[in-house]
């Protein structure tokens, strides 16, 4: 497994900021040739660094609608389920879970607010609604001042050179060793077969 590096990070910086910035543009401004970029962004990829490349839809634009931010106090046993309830939702252009067991989500909303909530909060669990209009929002994706540090998927210690990655059913998987990959992997197959 390759650590990440100072330069992975540059090349993150400059794909956040234009996700189709071409590979030749990266490697001019990180010193490197094409194909090495491409190498590059192939393994955050394949480390599930990078987990897609998007583009970032002003709702507002192509339809009518309201922008809103929307808290849900949530009880716990719940959380799970109302957050799978609104990520279905075409209108959510963002979601978060707190700590503290909230939902919160930035929706553009149509333009009969209550009547839309009303449909999508019937979810058990929901103690409380705050609905906040919104007169603007941004969204400024960053890798900032990070450090990134991969967790095993097995006994959570950081994943270093050392680590292992792998295709579990189709999600990567990051371990720290050979070990924790082999324990995570004989549980999965014994839950699947367990579940047929």
């Amino acid at each position: 497994m390759h650590p990440l590096d100072e330069t992975d990070l540059e090349i993150l910086r400059l794909l956040v900021s234009d996700s189709r910035r071409p590979y030749r543009e990266i490697a001019d401004a990180v010193d490197l040739s094409a194909p090495a970029v491409s190498d590059r962004v192939s393994r955050l990829r394949e480390q599930g660094v990078i987990r897609q490349f998007t583009v970032d839809i002003d709702r507002q634009q192509l339809r009518e609608g309201t922008s809103i931010l929307v808290r849900l106090t949530v009880a716990p046993d719940a959380v799970q389920v109302v957050k799978n309830a609104v990520s279905e939702l075409d209108a959510i252009e963002h979601l978060y879970v707190t700590v503290d067991d909230d939902v919160i989500f930035h929706a553009n909303a149509p333009s009969d607010i209550g009547t839309w909530l009303d449909r999508i909060l019937v979810t058990d669990g929901i103690r409380d609604v705050d609905v906040s209009l919104l007169s603007e929002s941004h969204w400024s994706p960053t890798v900032g001042a990070t450090d990134f540090a991969m967790v095993c998927d097995e006994c959570g210690n950081t994943v270093t050179s050392e680590g292992v990655t792998t295709r579990v059913d189709g999600d990567v998987k990051q371990f720290c060793c050979p070990s924790c990959e082999s324990r995570y992997v004989d549980r999965y197959e014994e839950l699947r077969k367990n579940a047929k």
